[in-house]
Formats: C-alpha cells, structure tokens, sequence
C-alpha cells in the first residue's frame, strides 16, 4: 500500500509488532501479532491496541486516533514482512465484530489490485468455505498466501 506508515518494532521470528498510533487522542500502543492456529501452515493475524492492565492485545477498543489509513498501512507492512520471511504460510484474519470485519473488506477492496500482486487473496464464506476475493461481497474472514516472484 502507498500510504504513509507508522515505523515499527519486531522480533526476529517476525511473529510480534509494536507501534504507536498517534493522532488526535495521543499517542497509543497498537500490537500486531501472528500465531499459529490449527494447520502449521496458517497463522492468524490478531490487531489491536495494548492493554496495559492484562498486557495483552485489545481488539475490541475503538481508538479513532484520526489515523486509520496511517494504522492499516501500518498493520499490511508487517504482512508484507511476516510473508517475505515466510512464503509459504497462510495467514487469517478476521474483525473482533461485524463491524471491524467490514471495514478490513473495506481496505481490502480499495487496495485489491495492488495486493493482488503479491498476495492471493480469498474471502471466507459464512459456511467457512473461501473463494477468490469478490467486490462487494461479505465475508466473516480473509486468507492470503504471498505469490512466489
């Protein structure tokens, strides 16, 4: 994605980002963090802020920091890095509500042809099947798998 982007901190597993969010209610800690769930081969991508009482990921705060386009180019540079270390992996990722997952299919679909040339890209269904990432269609979650270049 071509738009500005928070500087972060990782690991060298590639598995934890930490950066700061900081716009018009100050300055906040936002973590992204890939685990491995199920298959060996697919990672869950979980967002959000930090939670400085259970010093765990917040997912369902609502910041509105004003930097929302900031934040997600932000999070999609830490898959750019998870899946430049990591080809062959499979990575899911879901909004904590209805609500959030709309607004990922939202940045998914401004950015589909750009991501498309890299990533595969698939939307999956409410039974849990996926397909090939549509427009305007709903999903309950996202698969994307780096393309070989």
């Amino acid at each position: 994605m071509k738009y500005p982007r928070y500087e972060y901190q990782t690991e060298n597993e590639l598995h934890f980002f930490e950066f700061t969010s900081k716009g018009n209610k100050g300055n906040i800690r936002k973590i992204v963090q890939y685990t491995k769930i199920g298959d060996e081969n697919i990672y869950n991508l979980a967002f959000g802020d930090y939670d400085n009482k259970t010093k765990e990921i917040n997912d369902k705060i609502v910041t509105n920091n004003g930097d929302g386009r900031k934040v997600l180019a932000t999070v999609v540079s830490t898959l750019y890095a998870f899946t430049e270390k990591y080809p062959t992996k499979w990575v899911f990722a879901t909004g904590s509500n209805s609500v959030r997952t709309r607004l990922y299919r939202m940045g998914i679909t401004n950015n589909l042809t750009e991501l498309k040339k890299d990533f595969y890209v698939y939307g999956i269904l409410v039974d849990e099947t996926f397909e090939e990432y549509l427009i305007d269609k709903n999903y309950i979650g996202f698969l994307v798998k780096r393309k070989n270049h």
